[in-house]
């Protein structure tokens, strides 16, 4: 790598859009001083309010976490939607039992609406076949993911979820540097090693300037049917310990249950309540 770089000068890959400026490369993702950082909407295209959810590691339910805040949202009567953005493991139109083809025209990519009307864009609601692998360098899911944002129709979206990718990799540093992202919702489990790569992500959003609305725990624990005790399969949750460290409520403790399980393999994440969710919604409105 040639050193001939000022000091004002930096890697692409490492400039934030605040940057630009100051910044003496010439990268494609340079913007002018008033020009915004953001891709733009399409312009038939109305989304309020944004919210990601993130978690650094896979396997925590950050997708059902997604889905349970977008159906709370819609039944309390906001316009919802949810743009999936984790390419690799898409998993949304599954939980919503959604098989109908996204289509487009000259306008743009119309989102497929599920049974209660939540608008959602997914890859898999592009694939022919929803089990074909998509194995797609970095770029090219970052250049799909801001497509679903610029290219897509969204029709007067109060709130919108972006379900992230896990891990602080190439889409997820996309999404934050090119999507208005109001703040982020981290969904973690109870395990020790989880609440470390917790405080990650929570790092991660104060570099990039995005405010940490919440905390949600997945897989808190299990209710004993005979006498309702909270039985904590994983061990001792460290979540409080974690939100008092950096002054983040936590939105949910949510229990495994074999209904909400069943109800997601079956298409049918909207028959499903959890009080916890809509009482997180409400908390969530509120701070953005």
């Amino acid at each position: 790598m040639s050193e001939n770089v000022t000091e004002n000068q930096k890697n692409p890959e490492e400039c934030a859009p605040s940057d630009c400026s100051t910044c003496g490369m010439n990268c494609a993702s340079r913007k002018a001083p008033n020009q915004s950082p953001y891709e733009k909407l399409n312009p038939f295209s109305v989304v309020k309010k944004v919210v990601g959810v993130v978690s650094s590691k896979g396997g925590v339910g950050k997708s059902f976490a997604t889905s349970m805040l977008a159906v709370h949202s819609q039944k309390k009567g906001y316009n919802t939607a949810i743009l999936d953005a984790d390419v690799t493991g898409p998993s949304v139109p599954k939980e919503f039992g959604l098989k109908e083809k996204a289509m487009g025209d000259n306008n743009g990519i119309y989102p497929v609406v599920t049974k209660t009307g939540i608008q959602t864009m997914s890859v898999n609601l592009l694939l022919e076949d929803e089990t074909d692998p998509v194995v797609w360098r970095g770029p090219v899911m970052s250049g799909t993911v801001r497509q679903f944002w610029s290219d897509v129709i969204w029709t007067d979206v109060d709130i919108m979820y972006v379900d992230m990718p896990p891990g602080t990799g190439d889409v997820t540093l996309t999404l934050f540097q090119n999507i208005p992202i109001n703040g982020i919702v981290i969904v973690t489990s109870p395990q020790e090693l989880v609440g470390m790569i917790v405080e990650k992500a929570v790092k991660m959003a104060e570099m990039m300037n995005v405010p940490v609305l919440g905390i949600i725990e997945n897989m808190s624990y299990i209710e004993c049917p005979d006498c309702g005790k909270h039985i904590e399969i994983f061990g001792k949750s460290h979540v409080e310990e974690i939100a008092e460290k950096y002054s983040i409520p936590v939105l949910a403790r949510v229990p495994l249950r074999t209904d909400i399980s069943a109800a997601a393999d079956a298409g049918e994440i909207e028959s499903v309540n959890i009080d916890d969710f809509s009482d997180a919604v409400d908390v969530l409105i509120k701070k953005i």
